[in-house]
């Protein structure tokens, strides 16, 4: 078994440079700096905005921070081991669950990240043509169709040009969504009458603190567990980790803090409405295409390794194009029931992540043989059942409405996996040259 110290320098010609299915090498990584940045420019999401504003009229303001903080926590402490693992092996997740899950197996996970995100696109492209209707007056099925379709193509271009495309927009458009948003809480605060204002609120009590944890970890319970996609390009575990602390729990915490702020100021759900109540059209459709932008291309990113991994192709540009096409046809369908969707995959997702940390911890921490180089045994049928025993109790939390779902898969499965790691003799599998 090699260190990823010794990954072969060099790679085959026709590799795609964002390296889909081999250990990302020295050259190719990335600091803090530049691995923070795409990653705030994907959690910065007008659906997470959306689920503060929907969570914050339930709780007093002190409770609403507590909770906004709690679930970002939650969010952020899973999904920056799963970014150290990343960065410690150099690999994409879906090619992490080869080793976790077998070569046959891993197609299983490549299916449901994959899949979900290209749903998420879906979901993405429906809201930018939906908001820029309600902006725009273009009235009608064919004009949100044309919308759709024109959105879908424009916003796959940056994610078909890698990492370097994602790093360009995002550090665009972040700035302008952190002086945007701190401008409107600034305004929203103004409206209430200041920290007193919200003092005062005492929320109406519809939700339970479970359930509103289990929104805010939800808003990126798939997107999340393929954080490795990013920071696999950051040099060191510690790099890895903190890159991924900074958006998923600061950004994670300032999206669900906006969106709720303005929810209790002007009584309206929507951070882009709340903009529109301001008269700043032209700045919330600014505000609205970025947004979703620096999302959606980090979501057809994420679709395109999968479908690389799934092929065992060395470049993700097909599965992208594919995936955004089948994403944008769907983006109606999906978004008219988001809620079911969501629930799903609060409940399918998280079990994965927590199989391919307490794997690595148990069996690969001192690295990892290059994946085109092994030879994978088909199915590890110890950790696709500590999966299925995870997603079972996460399933039965949800349907029973106790403790919190995501966190339920998450613990059982990491405890899991790391016990029969560590008590069984797995088959891991050999060099292709000793098969």
């Amino acid at each position: 078994m090699s260190d990823l110290a010794s990954t072969r320098a060099s790679q085959p010609s026709d590799v795609d440079p964002d390296y889909p299915l081999q250990i990302v090498p020295a050259h190719a990584r990335k600091g803090v700096l530049s691995l923070g940045v795409v990653l705030l420019g994907f959690t910065f999401f007008t659906p997470t905005m959306l689920a503060g504003a929907s969570i914050a009229p339930a709780f007093s303001f002190g409770q609403f921070l507590t909770i906004a903080l709690l679930g970002s926590i939650v969010l952020g402490v899973y999904v920056s081991a799963l970014g150290a693992v990343g960065a410690r092996s150099g690999l994409t997740t879906v090619v992490m669950a080869r080793y976790a899950f077998g070569e046959k197996g891993a197609k299983l996970v490549s299916l449901l990240l994959g899949g979900t995100q290209i749903g998420w696109y879906g979901v993405t492209v429906a809201t930018l043509a939906l908001l820029t209707q309600q902006v725009t007056g273009l009235d009608g099925p064919l004009w949100r169709w044309i919308l759709i379709l024109g959105g879908g193509a424009v916003m796959g271009l940056t994610a078909y040009f890698g990492y370097r495309g994602m790093e360009l927009l995002s550090a665009v458009s972040v700035p302008l969504l952190l002086v945007l948003a701190g401008w409107v809480t600034w305004r929203s605060l103004t409206e209430i009458g200041g920290l007193g204002g919200l003092g005062e609120v005492t929320g109406t009590g519809e939700l339970t603190v479970a359930a509103a944890v289990t929104a805010i970890v939800g808003t990126f319970a798939s997107g999340g567990t393929q954080a490795p996609n990013w920071t696999r390009f950051a040099r060191t575990p510690t790099q890895g980790f903190s890159s991924a602390a900074i958006a998923f729990i600061v950004g994670e915490l300032l999206m669900i803090f906006f969106g709720g702020i303005g929810a209790l100021a002007f009584g309206i759900g929507d951070f882009v409405e709340v903009l529109f109540a301001l008269n700043l059209i032209g700045w919330g459709l600014v505000f609205l295409v970025a947004n979703l932008w620096t999302t959606n291309d980090n979501t057809a990113y994420n679709f395109g390794v999968a479908g690389a991994e799934l092929f065992n192709a060395n470049t993700k540009k097909p599965f992208v194009i594919g995936g955004v096409v089948i994403g944008t046809l769907l983006a109606l369908p999906i978004y008219d029931n988001l809620i079911g969707y969501l629930s799903w995959l609060g409940i399918l997702i998280p079990a994965i992540g927590g199989v391919l940390i307490g794997d690595h911890v148990a069996n690969w921490r001192r690295g990892m043989p290059e994946p085109l180089a092994y030879r994978f045994p088909a199915v590890r049928w110890e950790n696709v059942a500590v999966y299925a025993v995870a997603t079972l109790a996460a399933w039965i939390s949800s349907r029973q409405g106790i403790l919190i779902p995501p966190v339920v898969a998450i613990v059982l499965a990491v405890v899991g996996a790391y016990a029969v790691g560590r008590r069984l003799t797995p088959d891991l599998g050999q060099p292709v040259a000793a098969a």
